[in-house]
């Protein structure tokens, strides 16, 4: 098939255009700007077209909806013009948090918690709004694996020898390897769109001090596991915001962050993908995250 996809270039980008060239179908990266005669011309005679170019951090939160929905519609009615299909990633913050004992369903009313999660739910709203348009969408949970910067600095702490433990040390979180995402993206490409709406991630959830132990397991480290009260990351988190709006650079904490970081966290079902796409994920989080650390000590990352 000939298969645009947007955000090619980025961390879940490059393994889906990377997987999806090696089995033989023709990858058209779309690059920005998406204006009209743009993505007409790169999405013309594509069969599918996967929407994965976003935000998913700013300090101005109206750059959450210029890119999150602004361009998402703009990518769907291009692909309605050009007779092809659309499989939108879009992400579990859609939804909102839950906890392990009463996971999230598709089903459940949204209830975003921060401008990043509302600029994804109404980028899917604005999809699903684009009259005659044949449409799928997934909504991963974390994901993480070779190639992932956001994982990365957990793993400097540990050689360093402290891992902190930030936010409530109860949440627990839905998790999804790149592999496991890329064949769910793979399997959505190849199923006739039906106007599905999915979650992805591994039906085992993961809690806070898990991803902690497990990254000092494969990290090889004895760095101790330090609990940082939510008093001081309330603090961090506003002073966070205040170094954004001088700087103009989104800091690693703010008051969007900590309020993910306060939730419950954000655990979701799997069902759906399992019964209409035949994808359970398969990498755990041990085998997950020695395949990521692997990944970067030999690309000099560690």
């Amino acid at each position: 098939m000939r298969i645009a996809v947007t955000g090619s270039s980025g961390f879940i980008g490059r393994h889906v255009t990377a997987s999806l060239t090696a089995r033989g179908d023709d990858v058209v990266p779309v690059r920005r700007p998406f204006a009209a005669p743009t993505l007409t011309e790169a999405l013309h005679g594509a069969d599918v077209v996967v929407h994965l170019a976003g935000v998913v951090s700013t300090v101005r939160e109206r750059e959450f909806f210029e890119a999150n929905v602004g361009a998402a519609r703009a990518v769907a009615e291009a692909t309605r013009a050009a007779g092809a299909r659309l499989v939108h990633i879009s992400s579990l913050a859609a939804a909102g948090p839950a906890p392990p004992n009463a996971p999230r369903s598709e089903d459940d009313p949204p209830s975003p918690i921060n401008a990043y999660g509302r600029s994804k739910l109404e980028g899917e709203r604005a999809i699903a709004a684009v009259s005659g348009l044949h449409w799928t969408m997934l909504r991963p949970g974390v994901v993480y694996g070779p190639g992932d910067r956001a994982l990365l600095p957990l793993f400097t702490f540990a050689r360093r020898g402290i891992l902190p433990l930030v936010g409530r040390a109860d949440a627990a979180y839905t998790f999804v390897h790149i592999s496991d995402l890329v064949r769910a993206i793979t399997a959505a490409v190849d199923r006739p769109a039906a106007g599905d709406t999915m979650f992805v991630g591994h039906p085992r959830p993961v809690g806070t001090r898990d991803i902690l132990e497990g990254v000092r397991t494969a990290a090889g480290a004895r760095a101790a596991i330090i609990r940082i009260p939510m008093a001081l990351t309330y603090v961090a988190a506003l002073a966070g915001d205040v170094a954004g709006r001088l700087t103009g650079k989104a800091p690693v904490i703010n008051s969007r962050r900590y309020a993910e970081l306060a939730s419950v966290g954000f655990v979701c079902r799997v069902d759906r993908l399992r019964d209409h796409l035949g994808i359970v994920a398969q990498i755990g989080l041990t085998e997950g995250l020695a395949d990521a650390c692997a990944w970067y000590r030999r690309e000099g990352w560690l």
